[in-house]
């Protein structure tokens, strides 16, 4: 999967990727990271892969303190499967962040197995995938409270509650946009440099995507997700969700990259100041399926079968 998906992460108009340690098994330790950015590095050599270490019991202060000093280790994140309930447990580890300037994905929507209640007012009621992040948000604030340095990104989020949550929490704390159509006003409520387009591209094999006992979510985007990101500006406009003054080159470039690498603390990387991305109408249509050489593996796309921006690189 990795050789299918790596070489097609610049084709969507990225050349830096956070990317995300869970696999089968999660990447937990310093030298899995570093040997894992060595293998996607040979694959795609035009890309600055940012990576993660998985949130676990057996992570601690001077596991951090390593990370950081890869230089190549930027944060640490819980699973989308796999909240945290209990952050207390984890205040040593958010301290070191803290200090050594790590960045915590956390994925407030995430649902244990099996549903855990949490104690409320009127009673208790059991964490489902509807109301899992409104239930966290107060683990957020919580977590920001206790280590206000901390930066911390809310991952996936997909309701009113989350959007305003992360306002409150001030400038350490920032969410990646996915829902863009349907939430597109409330960007005006929340400061623009925590607004950062986040792909969330996940590359399942078909086989865990369909017939009984599937369960693999997500989607595969990131070959095109910059024409998606556009793609769905425009029918926000069409809709009237989105006006169209608004959607200027200067917005553009920040949600597509300048405000997510600020957060971030990146610059760009070297080389890389005299280059750009152009966007054009030539038919190009999304596959059906995404396919290693040998057939074996199989992905689908998001979107199948649908006319999308063609993408080219550019030098200047």
């Amino acid at each position: 999967m990795m050789e299918l998906c790596a070489p097609l992460v610049k084709n969507g108009g990225c050349d830096m990727v956070y990317v995300m340690p869970n696999l089968q098994p999660p990447i937990t330790q310093v030298s899995d990271a570093v040997s894992y950015h060595e293998r996607l590095s040979r694959l795609a050599p035009g890309v600055t892969f940012l990576m993660s270490l998985f949130l676990h019991p057996g992570l601690d202060a001077a596991a951090i303190a390593e990370a950081a000093r890869t230089k190549i280790i930027y944060g640490v994140t819980t699973n989308s499967q796999d909240g945290v309930l209990d952050i207390e447990q984890y205040y040593s580890v958010f301290e070191a962040m803290e200090a050594n300037g790590l960045v915590l994905n956390l994925h407030g929507e995430a649902v244990s197995s099996p549903p855990v209640e949490f104690a409320k007012s009127d009673g208790t009621a059991a964490v489902t995938v509807l109301n899992a992040e409104p239930m966290f948000l107060p683990q957020l604030h919580k977590l920001h409270a206790a280590f206000p340095g901390l930066r911390i990104i809310l991952e996936h989020v997909s309701t009113r509650e989350g959007l305003d949550a992360v306002r409150r929490c001030g400038p350490t704390v920032s969410f990646p946009r996915k829902d863009i159509m349907q939430n597109i006003q409330a960007q005006e409520k929340v400061t623009p440099l925590r607004l950062t387009v986040g792909s969330d591209s996940a590359p399942h094999p078909i086989q865990s995507k369909k017939g009984p006992g599937a369960t693999a979510a997500g989607c595969f985007t990131q070959p095109w997700c910059t024409a998606l990101v556009i793609g769905a500006l425009e029918e926000g406009i069409d809709q009237g969700w989105v006006k169209e003054e608004d959607v200027t080159r200067e917005s553009l470039e920040g949600f597509l990259s300048g405000y997510g690498r600020a957060f971030y603390g990146i610059s760009r990387p070297p080389g890389a100041g005299g280059s750009r991305i152009r966007l054009e109408r030539k038919g190009e249509v999304i596959p059906g399926v995404v396919s290693s050489r040998d057939g074996a593996i199989e992905v689908v796309p998001f979107r199948r079968g649908r006319e999308i921006l063609s993408l080219s690189w550019e030098c200047y």
